[in-house]
Parts: C-alpha cells; sequence; structure tokens
C-alpha cells in the first residue's frame, strides 16, 4: 500500500525532477490576503506572484500547502464525519507555472504523473474541460489518447475560474476517477454527476485572460498554470478506498481514537471518530500556526472546531481530555512533513487539554438544557431559535454544534429565530471581521521594490550610514521631489534605520543632505517585504530621488530599545522554566520606554510565579556575559534547539541570538532564539528588570508588562515614595500598610452596605412613607414608578423584584440618576407576562432618556439612557406603554 507520505514526496519528487522549486507549505494564517481567514487553497501563497505584484526567484514551483476550510465562505465544517470526502484540514497538492509552462506542459506532466509514476488505468479516468477550451480538448485527446466520450466538455463556470470580479481567469480541466459500478454515480457532465462514482481527483487551471470591470477580457501576456490535487484524495484511490477516512493516516488516527475510548469505529459512533480525527487536525495545525482558541475572527473558527471535536469525544463516553491525548500520534504521523506540528506539540497539547477541560462542564449543563427543551417539542418539530440561542449565549454552544447535536434525532433548528434572537442581542453588532491586512500588498510598494531593489539593513553594526535615494512616497503615491514642511516616506538603498518588525518598534533619527537639507524621522516600517520606509518630515531643504544622504539614529533611544528587546528574549526563557513548555510568544512590542510580552499560558500567574520569573531574568542580567550572534541555516538553527516563533516569515539563513549562561549546565547558553531585532552586547546593559504588570489579553493569552535599566529603577523609587507617603497619611510604618489598609477598605465596604440597604428602604417608602402612596392605576394595571437619585444601577433589580412582592400584581418601574445619567428597571409580575413586556416598557422607557435597545427578560428587564433629567418622563414613557 502507498502511504500518504509517500504520496506526497512523490507528487514533490516528480516535480522537482522537472524544475519545479519546491516551496515550504505556508502558515494556514495568509501572510497576503486580507479578506482569507485561513489559507483555503494551493495558490494563495502564490496569489500576488500570479498577479504581478510580487516576484520570486523561479518561474515554476510545487508544493504541499496545509489548507483549512472551516469560516467564511467557504465552511465545510457541517458535513465533515457523514461524507466520504468533507475535511475541515486538508492538503492540496499543486504545480504552479508563473508565465513558464502553460497547456501542454501541464497536460504532459498531470498525465505522465496519474498514469505513470501513480500507475492509474487509463481506463478508470475520465477528464473534463471548459466546452469552449477547443485547445484543451486536442492536446488531452493527443497526449492521453482518451476516446473522445472520455474528455467531457462542461459548459457552467464549475470549469471556468476566477480570482475575482476582475483580474486573472481562464478554464479549467479536471481528471477524474471511477470508482467502480458498485456505487452509484454517472460519469462528469451526466445527469448522475452528483453521486460518489466518478470522483475529481486533479484540477488544472489556465489562468489566460484578463477580465476588466466592463466584463470583456483580454489575453495575459504570460499564461500561467494553477493546480491541485487534494493529497487525501489521491491516497484514497491510491490504496484502493474509496472513503478518505479509509486511508492510512486517518485509520491511524481513528484506531488511536478507538483504543482511548473503548467505542469501535463502526455504526452510530463512527462519524464521532471520523470528526475527532478531522478536527483533531485542523484543531492542532492552527494552534502550531499561531492561532488561538477565542470568540472571534480565527480563533472562534478554532473554538467551534475544538468544540465539536470535543462534544463527539463527550458522545463515546470520555471523561478525559481525547484531543489532548490523540496530539502525539498525529505528531509522529505529520510531524515529519509539517516540523511547526511537532516544535509546537507541548503547546497544542496543552491548549486542547485546557478548553476541553473548560468545555466540559459547560457541555453537561448545556445538553441537559437541551434534552429539556427537546422534552417540549412534537415529534419532528424543529428546536426554537430562541432556545438554541440560549444554548449558544449561556454555554457557548455554536448553532453548528446544536445542529449537530440534533441531528440523530431527525430535528432542524429554527436558524431564522437564532439569527433573531442574535440581532437583538447585538444591535450594534460589530463590522465582519475582515482579517488584519497587508500592507506589503499595496501595488505602490511593490512597483518600487521593483524598481529599487531591497533595502539594506546596517544597524547591527552602524549608527550612521551613507546612502543613496530610492524612492520618496508622498499621499501614497510616489513622487520625484519633497520640499521643507512636507510628510513623506523616504526609501533609502542601505540605513542603520531598524524597520518595525517582531515586535520592536521603528527607529527615529534624522535624515541630512547637501543645501541644508534635514528630515526628522519618527519611524520606519517595512514595506512589500524588504523595503525600509523612513517616515518622516521634511524640516529644511529639499530632497529628490538619486540624492546622496547621511542617516543617523538616535542612539539614545536605540540603546533602550536593544535593553527591552534582549530582556524580552531572557523573559520567555524565564516563563518557559518557570510555568512550562508549553509557553510560546503570541505577540510582543519592544519599545524604548518599555516591553510588553504575550504567550500563552491558560490562567494568572502568581504572585510566588511573577518573583521567580523576576529573580531568573536579574540573575542572567547580573552574570553579564556577552551576547553572541550567529547566522545560520534555518534548518540547522531550529535543529540546534534555537527558538522559533510559529507563523514567523524566517529567510533561508537566520540570526540565532544566545544570552546568558543556563543554570543547570554552565557550557550552555541561557536563551537561544531567532531574532532579527537589535539586542544589547552583554547581559549586564539591562542593568535591571521589573515587571509592573500580568494580565489577560485573550483566552488562554496572558501579558506581561516590565521595564529595564533606569525605567526600571525610577519605577521602583516611585513606589517606595509611594509607600512612604501612604505610612506617613496613616500614621503607621510601611511594614505595618497592609493590615491598615486591609481594615479600611473592610471598614468601608461595611458603611457601602449599610448605605446600599438605607437607600434601598427609602426608595420603598422607608422613613415615614407608604409604598401604596406611589401605586397608581394605569389601564387597570397597579403601576409603581419612582425616580431615584443616587441609587446605583446594579440595585435597580433587587428593588424592583421587593416592589413585585408589594403589587403583588402590576408593574414597578425604577429610574435611577447618577451623574446625570439614567438608569431603568421594570418588572412584571408573573400574572401579567402575557399581557405585558419588561423589555418592551424598558425600551420605551430608555428612549425617553435618550437611550436605545435594554434587554431582559419579559418579567425583568434593564436599559439605560445619557439623559437622566428625563427621568420622570421615562415613567411616563412607561405608563403609556402599558395603556397602549
Amino acid at each position: 500500500m502507498t502511504s500518504l507520505k509517500d504520496i506526497r514526496s512523490a507528487f514533490l519528487d516528480f516535480f522537482a525532477a522537472r524544475g519545479h522549486a519546491i516551496a515550504p507549505s505556508a502558515p494556514l494564517v495568509p501572510q497576503n490576503d486580507p479578506t482569507l481567514l485561513f489559507v483555503n487553497a494551493g495558490m494563495v501563497p502564490f496569489k500576488n506572484v500570479f498577479t504581478g505584484a510580487e516576484k520570486r526567484p523561479y518561474a515554476r514551483a510545487a508544493s504541499s500547502q496545509k489548507c483549512v476550510r472551516a469560516g467564511g465562505k467557504h465552511n465545510d465544517l457541517d458535513n465533515v464525519g457523514y461524507t466520504a470526502r468533507h475535511h475541515t484540514f486538508f492538503e492540496m497538492l499543486g504545480n504552479f507555472s508563473f508565465g513558464d509552462y502553460f497547456k501542454a506542459e501541464a497536460i504532459e506532466f498531470a498525465w505522465t504523473l496519474v498514469t505513470g509514476d501513480f500507475a492509474l488505468p487509463k481506463d478508470k479516468l475520465w477528464v473534463t474541460v471548459y466546452h469552449a477550451d477547443d485547445e484543451a480538448f486536442g492536446l488531452w485527446r493527443k497526449i492521453s489518447g482518451l476516446p473522445e466520450e472520455r474528455i467531457v466538455r462542461i459548459q457552467t463556470s464549475d470549469n471556468f475560474w476566477a480570482m475575482g470580479d476582475t483580474g486573472p481567469c481562464g478554464p479549467c480541466s479536471e481528471i477524474f476517477y471511477d470508482h467502480g459500478s458498485a456505487i452509484p454515480g454517472g460519469p462528469p457532465g451526466s445527469a448522475d454527476a452528483d453521486g460518489d462514482r466518478f470522483i475529481e481527483i486533479w484540477n488544472l487551471v489556465f489562468m489566460q485572460f484578463e477580465r476588466h470591470a466592463d466584463g470583456t477580457q483580454t489575453d495575459l501576456p504570460k499564461p500561467s498554470i494553477d493546480t491541485g490535487m487534494g493529497l487525501e484524495r489521491i491516497a484514497a484511490v491510491l490504496q484502493g478506498v474509496h472513503d478518505n477516512y479509509d486511508i492510512d493516516l486517518f485509520r491511524t488516527l481513528i484506531d488511536a481514537s478507538v483504543a482511548l475510548t473503548g467505542r469501535p469505529a463502526t455504526g452510530e459512533d463512527a462519524p464521532a471518530h471520523r470528526v475527532i480525527a478531522d478536527h483533531l487536525r485542523a484543531a492542532s495545525f492552527l494552534i502550531a500556526d499561531g492561532v488561538t482558541p477565542s470568540n472571534e475572527g480565527r480563533g472562534y473558527v478554532l473554538r467551534r472546531i475544538m468544540r465539536r471535536a470535543m462534544r463527539y469525544a463527550h458522545g463515546l463516553g470520555a471523561r478525559e481530555p481525547l484531543l489532548a491525548r490523540l496530539a502525539p500520534t498525529l505528531a509522529d504521523e505529520m510531524g515529519g512533513a509539517y516540523p511547526e506540528l511537532a516544535r509546537a506539540q507541548p503547546l497544542i497539547v496543552e491548549t486542547l487539554r485546557v478548553e476541553e477541560e473548560k468545555f466540559r462542564s459547560l457541555l453537561e449543563r448545556g445538553l441537559k438544557l437541551l434534552d429539556e427543551e427537546v422534552a417540549r417539542l412534537k415529534p419532528g418539530e424543529a428546536l426554537p431559535g430562541e432556545a438554541a440561542f440560549r444554548l449558544y449565549d449561556t454555554y457557548g454552544f455554536p448553532l453548528d454544534l446544536t445542529q449537530d447535536a440534533l441531528r440523530r434525532q431527525g430535528r432542524a433548528v429554527d436558524v431564522a429565530g437564532f439569527d433573531a434572537a442574535m440581532a437583538a442581542q447585538k444591535a450594534a453588532a460589530r463590522a465582519a471581521w475582515a482579517g488584519s491586512g497587508d500592507e506589503a500588498a499595496e501595488a505602490v510598494w511593490f512597483d518600487l521594490r521593483e524598481k529599487a531593489g531591497a533595502s539594506e539593513f546596517v544597524g547591527y553594526v552602524h549608527d550612521c550610514a551613507e546612502g543613496v535615494v530610492q524612492a520618496i512616497v508622498k499621499d501614497g503615491a510616489a513622487v520625484e521631489r519633497a520640499r521643507a514642511g512636507e510628510e513623506i516616506e523616504l526609501v533609502v538603498n542601505q540605513t542603520p534605520f531598524y524597520a518595525e518588525s517582531g515586535g520592536q518598534v521603528g527607529d527615529a533619527g534624522r535624515i541630512a543632505g547637501e543645501d541644508g537639507l534635514e528630515i526628522e524621522i519618527v519611524d520606519v516600517k517595512k514595506r512589500a517585504g524588504a523595503l525600509f520606509s523612513h517616515t518622516g518630515r521634511v524640516v529644511r531643504g529639499a530632497v529628490k530621488v538619486g540624492d546622496a544622504v547621511r542617516l543617523s539614529i538616535d542612539v539614545e533611544r536605540r540603546d533602550r530599545t536593544r535593553a527591552n528587546h534582549s530582556a524580552t528574549h531572557l523573559l520567555h526563557k524565564a516563563l518557559r522554566e518557570t510555568l512550562g513548555d508549553h509557553v510560546v510568544q503570541k505577540g510582543s512590542l519592544v519599545a524604548p520606554d518599555r516591553l510588553r510580552f504575550d504567550f500563552a499560558h491558560p490562567k494568572a500567574l502568581t504572585d510566588e510565579e511573577i518573583a521567580e520569573i523576576e529573580r531568573r531574568v536579574n540573575a542572567v542580567i547580573r552574570q553579564n556575559v556577552a551576547v553572541e550572534t550567529r547566522i545560520m541555516p534555518y534548518d540547522d538553527a531550529v535543529a540546534s534547539g534555537a527558538v522559533a516563533l510559529f507563523g514567523e516569515k524566517y529567510d533561508d539563513d537566520v540570526r540565532v541570538l544566545s544570552m546568558g549562561v543556563a543554570f543547570d549546565d554552565p557550557r550552555a547558553p541561557y536563551s537561544v532564539e531567532l531574532c532579527g531585532g537589535t539586542h544589547v552586547r552583554r547581559t549586564g546593559d539591562i542593568a535591571l528588570f521589573k515587571i509592573v504588570g500580568e494580565g489577560a489579553v485573550a483566552a488562554g493569552v496572558r501579558r506581561i508588562e516590565a521595564l529595564t535599566g533606569e525605567a526600571a529603577r525610577l519605577y521602583l523609587e516611585e513606589q517606595a515614595a509611594i509607600a512612604r507617603a501612604a505610612a506617613d497619611a496613616l500614621k503607621a510604618a510601611p511594614a505595618e500598610l497592609p493590615a491598615r489598609i486591609e481594615a479600611l477598605v473592610a471598614e468601608r465596604r461595611k458603611l457601602e452596605r449599610a448605605l446600599a440597604e438605607a437607600k434601598k428602604q427609602l426608595a420603598l417608602g422607608g422613613g415615614g412613607a407608604s409604598p401604596a402612596d406611589d401605586i397608581v392605576e394605569v389601564a387597570g394595571v397597579k403601576f409603581l414608578g419612582k425616580v431615584l437619585d443616587g441609587v446605583a444601577a446594579k440595585d435597580l433589580r433587587g428593588l424592583v423584584d421587593q416592589a413585585k412582592k408589594t403589587l403583588g400584581s402590576g408593574v414597578a418601574a425604577f429610574v435611577a440618576v447618577n451623574d446625570g445619567k439614567a438608569a431603568l428597571a421594570v418588572g412584571v409580575t408573573d400574572d401579567l407576562k402575557e399581557r405585558l413586556s419588561a423589555i418592551d416598557l424598558v425600551r420605551a422607557g430608555a428612549q425617553a432618556v435618550g437611550g436605545a435597545g435594554g434587554g431582559g427578560r419579559p418579567d425583568m428587564a434593564q436599559a439605560g439612557g445619557p439623559d437622566g433629567a428625563k427621568a420622570r418622563d421615562a415613567l411616563k414613557a412607561i405608563e403609556g406603554a402599558i395603556a397602549a
């Protein structure tokens, strides 16, 4: 049997032997397309090459690209586990020509590979072409020798590809494999084409036209080739199975799942094991590429994938985290082809374990609620959308997970009702997530890069340098010259200025030239991957393209930035030593005045852990040993133990930074990382390290803020002065401050509770008045409404509950006015809920005080508004709504 690993290698070797550069798989997070959540096709990393916005050192390439389709337009999540070929994660084998070869060679390569190297029988193969593509039809007839009836002309857009409404486009040609008459379905183009007998295994896109805004098409000057062959699909064919989940990789993962759960991969349990195997791949690779579970964007899609798998694991009876225990099996199977999977394994295991433990309790309660809701339904009746939304809102159940849970019962979900409930909760819904963008994709910068070439950075050694102005950009357009007072971006052939990258901010300084030219530089960014863009203002004189200039950085600012960057590396290592190997960097900011470090960790750090981290970093600083930098091939650097950040782009040759002496081995460095930033010459140059903040920034991601050097010393001095001032104010010794403050806080809380209770009693008629004095009758309904000054909004709910008891039957409404703003709470007794809704009433009142919306339950709802002066108008509006 040909293994999936062998097939991948054979494909790449085939094209390498035919002059193709083998491009490594790009990260799943797109580097060049802000419209995509994830890379979803093999051509995505080459998009700018096809459009001409980017040049590569090769004209033909091949790759095995990891892809995810589980969010946005391309979403196969619902089908995974129930069909033979749907996956959230898959590998796309592809060969590409960027204006090099075209149809004849592409068809020749494809036919030679599938019938020669892969030895597929010709009588099992069918081909489709776009109906108007006579050239492709003739080439297939000549090269393959297939009879004309097995070269099918397709008239639909299925066989015509376009990158968008405008831009490159062209006809497609597909290769289909016939799995045999035992499987229902007809050949492509027939009435039964949707059956599973004839399966597309390879798609060849002939990119030969340019589509214009008016709908016309013109020939591209350099036609190109883009192909895609699903690795899992071709593996099923070559391994003699019809179902992708029967190939060797999935059989290994499913067998491991069966062993851990004790449940067979047959019958009703079969979809569960398939879902777990598929979703394990997607989740693990996304985590390895830097995606963290969260409630929005890419992290939300990851969490949906994980929770769907975890629900199926729960259904199989797994009471211990299952996906985390399966992750090593996946790493064994795919880590050779994708080393990031092996490197990230501690983080993958920890993330899966924490998410599964967190979700299990929510899942059990959510499924109980779902069972209760279903018990009220008639046979076959759909689950109301509001119930599905409560599951989502309260227990974190995505809609598709609820639909999955009901699938076996033959029940649907009222999706329209779910959407309505979601819309009601999120009246001011945020704009659809559209990705982070890639500034290097701006056409002007690609054009300049083609003309000027890459900028050379000399700032590792020099603080000043001579250079020649290669380009000037003003207001987003290239210009030839700039004068005093104009704000510009300047590109020079070589520069000592560091461009913002890897969390380190860009340098500042000045550029000088002839005739008194002076440009103040405030920031530097990297454009189009290799152009250093110096942002600044022309203070004196004028500058034009071709001028020779002298560039000088702000050395004192750079020195402080260096110290913070080097301390960040030591912090990373200390975190891993203190908390565990699952800690990896998730983001950073290295500025002259501070450093910020985000890292993967599931819980808050204790005071003891923070103290230990500080102790370790400062101990290495005191070693005052030289910082060593080496240039090494990327693979050698990683193999030697250097830490690489997942999702970062690295050149073939990388800088390896070693700092300090390991505590347990004086022959080994303390920290070894790949880094292109600027750093201190000796660890002692950092002087002092102090953590000043720690907190959460996202689910599973913590942030540390810290200071170094003089900033750290001034911070400690300021803290000591504050402690002395507080001790003097309390007439206590500094050591007595914690106990004295704790006593004062306890006394204040006691007084606040007493005051709040007094306000409540007064609001409900305390101090001699009777609540009955404020009750009026509106349309036959008793109504108690009051405006309250100085009562906190959080206390209104309790007041409404008490007032409802007093009324017995009726409506209670309170408007609290604080700092000129109004907070409203409305309660409706149970006997009136069918007639009156507290939500409708509170919204009527909110409009009177300039608010919008409001929410809650039919018996209790709250809202607010900016105009507290109209509090009594709000009560009148509520009365009017009762009477309506």
